[in-house]
């Protein structure tokens, strides 16, 4: 199946769990449960985002492997591999703040091969396949063109262990007087996403989980990004940098320094 087809599936798939989501969005909350830490969350829409996902993904792609962060990994014997983030921002999603999305991607052997993040409540869709370009809508996505750090507007995200975040602080301590500025929406897929479109500079994060990235990393590098892994500072696994060819060296570097 060509790229164009396995993203045409993920993209109905994921407005599909889009809706369900926002039906829930701002509702009591249910099923609530903690995870890795008391800051971890995970609700019945997750849970249920996840199975509509893996439901219609099995009723046209049978043979292919599913891994979600909910539900684990189910094997398949087709080469392709199905990533997905039913709901990424849980926690904005339960404060009811509308910084969230689903993020859908697809591998084979080789890495990414369709990307999507969907942002239903700013009816955002992000789309990318390999070699086919990065999109918002109907409009190519570039990442920023920029040089200097002292410019630069950084995303980043915080790990849910108390022991990283002490770690991910004094990075924070060390970056933040050296741009322009840092944000920390929440999400990120649509960190990463929101840096293929220019809107924020360079991205890092440290931990970062497979669902977290999958369908971000194919858009980012469709739109002209570098992308390398960052070195954990706990447990929890390594983490990304995503920025545009002149910013990223120096954005390593300096978080890494």
């Amino acid at each position: 199946m060509e790229p164009a087809e396995l993203l045409a599936i993920a993209v109905e798939t994921a407005e599909a769990a889009g809706r369900l989501l926002l039906e829930r969005f701002r509702a009591p909350a249910r099923g609530v449960e903690r995870k890795s830490s008391t800051t971890d969350m995970v609700s019945d829409a997750d849970r249920d985002a996840e199975a509509l996902i893996r439901e219609r993904l099995r009723g046209v792609r049978q043979y292919d492997a599913i891994v979600g962060e909910e539900g684990g990994e189910e094997g398949g014997s087709s080469g392709l591999r199905w990533v997905i983030d039913p709901l990424d921002g849980t926690t904005n999603f339960l404060f009811g703040i509308p910084q969230w999305g689903v993020s859908i991607a697809c591998e084979d052997e080789a890495g990414g091969l369709a990307g999507v993040v969907y942002s239903p409540c700013h009816d955002e869709l992000f789309t990318a396949t390999r070699g086919g370009g990065a999109f918002v809508g109907d409009e190519r996505l570039a990442v920023s063109s920029k040089t200097d750090l002292a410019d630069a507007l950084i995303v980043t995200g915080f790990s849910y262990l108390p022991e990283e975040r002490a770690a991910e602080a004094a990075v924070v301590e060390r970056v933040l007087p050296r741009v322009r500025d840092i944000r920390r929406p929440g999400a990120a897929s649509l960190d990463i996403a929101w840096t293929a479109a220019g809107r924020f500079d360079g991205y890092y994060e440290v931990p970062t989980h497979h669902w977290d990235w999958a369908a971000g990393v194919v858009i980012a590098r469709e739109a002209g990004a570098v992308i390398s892994e960052l070195s954990a500072v706990g447990a929890s696994g390594p983490g990304l940098v995503v920025a545009g060819p002149g910013l990223h060296d120096a954005l390593r570097a300096l978080v890494e320094s």
